[in-house]
């Protein structure tokens, strides 16, 4: 039951932020894996798990059920792998509750005190309409509180429409009632108007009078026929109507239920489905759709998706209004036992285990009292913990090994129970990968080898960008060979001839010159940027243009152009996307220069020309908005 219960709850609560899992960093000095790299152990909460292909949906959840593995915190989703404490917007909320004070104040007191008095006149052994009427009664100020969302004032909506319905079922009852008495006598007026016709039949036959006679009382019993058959129509419909109507107040109460229970307010999910016994007290209890047949027979309609299917497939039983009580009442209780393990393991110094209890026991009731009555002082200690464990994953990220082994050292101080043994393992080959990158540098530099000598410093550099020892033996190197004189000096005639490519050719042996020199390093960082842009505006535009959109691959260009003018490898090719795309971009000349002109309308019709050649273009796009403004600036 619990396994499926969190199934359940995970399903509705991860499943809109699962497209929100950053990609896990490879570890330094290793080519990128098929697989996302293990994650830091102590911080495993905050990495993603391994996800395969996608596969399309075909129903609700997918074409597999999602599953959750309470031992590793994965749900399984559609041939995909999930870790549910890792979604930014499970962070986002679950550090917001963190910082959020206790809420142990005189109002959300009563306010727990009123639901539980809800509870209690609900409770099977108060089973009357008295107690009923007083629960509902006190549901409108259960809703004045703020944490209640107004859903009190929900659920007495439900409570008031189900009376209204079982009202208007016992007016149809009434009503039948008395179309029955009528249907009766009807029956009896013309049986005996039946009668009158025998008897003239039988002893005036053959005369005229006789068929006269007839005649006259056909006459009279056609109106009691009529009237019947109007009384019998009237009394099928008033059964239909009441038939329909139970129908429909038990979904209408069963999905405020669902809804309570998916929104995690298990408090309310037991209150509504103590009014539904005391409204609904026919036994019948299966959640979902349900319909009538023509026999009049209740059943399931094949329409009905969602969490009844999930639970039937499952467990091959329907899921009724006892099961949904259950299950929240059983999501209470893990709750409890999440947030007293929690300060258990807290008392211990165990923060690390604490902190993934606590994330666990927060998914599943986030807004039970449990959960919202935690000091702020305990709660802000899982808090520092992850936003360690948090930048120890960043560190590792950018490869800034100096601050992730002093975040490695202060989480082994905080948490007793983290395991450090993978991110130091990480840090220290990548520390060694680096030394022995350096030293091979230094070999080459020796022998004269300025091959070896700028692939090494690269390696060197991308496995570990902050080590200190780069630059003294860059230094050194730089010092013995005349090498990094060379190079400065290269890099200056190339700055002052604007050759910013060929200095992003060579960048490698210009960061491994500029070591030493915090000015240089600044003017090669913006170069290297600015080429970073246009090498990533060409790549882009040189797809689009293998997918036969050369207009997209010119306006891609053309925008880097605006920006970085000089670059000749750019004009190249802007200048054959221009050729090849010439029709959009005559258009968007075109209009630009009648802009410029003032020729407001002519322009407008250009851009909505070069627009119909190609809709997504940006420049056509904001021309057309741009002159809109100017020709209707009421209409902004």
């Amino acid at each position: 039951m619990k396994r499926l219960l969190c199934t359940l709850l995970c399903a509705a609560t991860v499943a809109p932020v699962l497209a929100q899992v950053p990609d896990a960093p490879v570890l330094p000095g290793a080519a990128a894996p098929a697989q996302p790299a293990p994650s830091a152990p102590g911080v495993t909460s905050f990495l993603p798990g391994p996800a395969s292909t996608p596969k399309p949906d075909g129903s609700f959840l997918g074409k597999d059920l999602p599953m959750l593995n309470p031992g590793n915190e994965i749900l399984s989703w559609d041939g995909k792998n999930w870790n549910i404490n890792n979604q930014r917007l499970f962070l986002s909320r679950f550090e917001k509750y963190l910082n959020a004070p206790e809420e142990t104040d005189e109002i959300n007191t009563k306010y727990q005190t009123l639901l539980r008095t809800i509870l209690t006149r609900l409770a099977p052994e108060n089973d009357s309409r008295t107690a009923t009427l007083d629960a509902w009664r006190l549901l409108p100020q259960a809703s004045n509180y703020t944490v209640d969302a107004h859903l009190s004032d929900a659920l007495a909506d439900a409570v008031y429409s189900a009376w209204l319905a079982m009202r208007a079922q016992d007016r149809l009852f009434a009503a039948n009632q008395e179309l029955e008495n009528q249907r009766k006598q009807f029956e009896w007026a013309a049986q005996h108007s039946g009668d009158s016709v025998v008897f003239h039949s039988s002893t005036k036959s053959k005369s005229d009078k006789a068929e006269k006679e007839k005649d006259k009382a056909d006459q009279a019993l056609a109106p009691y026929v009529q009237r019947l058959a109007e009384v019998n129509a009237r009394l099928l419909a008033n059964t239909t109507k009441r038939e329909i109507s139970a129908i429909q107040a038990k979904i209408e109460f069963q999905s405020l239920i669902m809804q309570f229970f998916l929104q995690r307010r298990f408090q309310h999910v037991l209150i509504a489905t103590r009014f539904y016994r005391h409204l609904f007290n026919d036994g019948e209890s299966t959640m979902g759709k349900t319909t009538q047949d023509g026999k009049g027979t209740q059943k399931n309609s094949d329409k009905d998706k969602g969490m009844p299917e999930l639970y039937m497939k499952e467990t091959g039983m329907p899921l009724t209004v006892g099961v949904v009580d259950s299950m929240a009442n059983e999501a209470i209780r893990d709750v409890r036992e999440g947030v007293d393990a929690y300060q258990f393991l807290l008392s211990k110094g165990e923060l690390e285990s604490a902190t993934k209890r606590l994330g666990e026991s927060f998914l599943v009731g986030e807004y039970l009292p449990e959960i919202r009555t935690l000091p702020r002082d305990q709660k802000r200690q899982a808090l520092e913990f992850t936003q360690k464990g948090n930048r120890l994953i960043s560190a590792i990220g950018v490869r800034d090994y100096t601050q992730a082994e002093q975040l490695v050292a202060d989480l082994e101080k905080m948490a007793h129970d983290f395991d450090s043994s993978q991110p130091n393992a990480a840090i220290k080959t990548a520390k060694t990968v680096s030394a022995m990158h350096l030293a091979k540098a230094k070999n080459a530099a020796v022998s004269g080898d300025r091959t070896t000598l700028e692939n090494e410093l690269r390696a060197a550099t991308e496995t570990w960008p902050s080590n200190p020892a780069l630059s003294e033996v860059s230094g050194m190197i730089f010092s013995h060979a005349d090498v990094q004189q060379k190079a400065i000096a290269d890099l200056e005639q190339l700055l002052a001839q604007r050759n910013y490519r060929q200095i992003f050719d060579d960048k490698m042996r210009f960061i491994a010159a500029v070591a030493l020199y915090p000015d240089r390093q600044e003017q090669l960082k913006k170069v290297i940027e600015s080429m970073t842009q246009i090498e990533t505006a060409i790549g882009r535009s040189t797809e689009l243009a293998k997918m036969g959109n050369p207009a997209g691959a010119w306006e891609g260009l053309e925008r880097a152009y605006a920006q970085f003018p000089d670059d000749t490898k750019l004009n190249q090719l802007r200048a054959n996307y221009t050729s090849e795309a010439a029709d959009f971009v005559r258009c968007i000349r075109t209009a630009q220069q009648l802009e410029a002109k003032g020729q407001t309308g002519s322009s407008l019709a250009w851009y909505l020309k070069a627009q119909k050649q190609y809709p997504p273009s940006d420049y056509a796009s904001d021309g057309v908005r741009r002159l809109v403004k100017k020709i209707l600036p009421q209409a902004q």
